[in-house]
């Protein structure tokens, strides 16, 4: 008898902040070792639906944890979005690349900043798997918890059912 299964994998890559002055050498990173379970495909990803479903976890956590909730910006969102399909496409690997250049690029003065990034495939329910995996994470769930007064989420997804998330985050001057 032959049996099917589909597996869902979430990798999250470190969770990284940093101020407008930083670089590279003094850029903390926090790793995460993948999980890998099993789950049914889900076979339509609607983008949109998964970062507003994102941003609306991630301010319920906030606000159970006593924190102000994020102002959602477009064009925050865009650069994660960006990021996040750049990732999908392999045009860039999977991670913070070009980090301080994406905050820089938004275009709005800030005194921090920022980011989550997730892949994940094979999930019924794809935005809880990151948020649920940023907050086992001791660098994501920091930044999650940070002094951030905005947020930009980007999700995208490619042919192959893989599903790629970015939250950036901003404490604006």
């Amino acid at each position: 008898m032959n049996r099917h299964v589909t597996i869902g994998a979430i990798l999250l890559a470190g969770g990284l902040f940093s101020s407008p002055d930083s670089t590279s050498a003094n850029t903390r990173h926090y790793q995460q070792a993948p999980q890998v379970i099993q789950v049914a495909q889900s076979t339509t990803v609607k983008t949109d639906t998964l970062e507003q479903s994102i941003f609306e976890k991630i301010n319920q956590y906030r606000t159970s944890k006593g924190l102000s909730r994020l102002a959602r910006n477009t064009k925050i969102d865009d650069h994660a979005r960006s990021h996040s399909q750049d990732m999908a496409n392999g045009k860039t690997p999977f991670g913070h690349q070009d980090f301080s250049n994406r905050v820089k690029s938004i275009g709005i003065a800030y005194s921090g900043a920022a980011e989550n990034v997730a892949y994940n495939q094979g999930y019924k329910d794809p935005a809880t798997q990151a948020v649920q995996g940023w907050l086992k994470s001791r660098g994501h769930k920091k930044n999650i918890e940070g002094n951030y007064s905005q947020t930009g989420i980007g999700v995208a997804a490619n042919s192959k059912g893989e599903i790629y998330f970015t939250e950036i985050f901003i404490n604006s001057k």
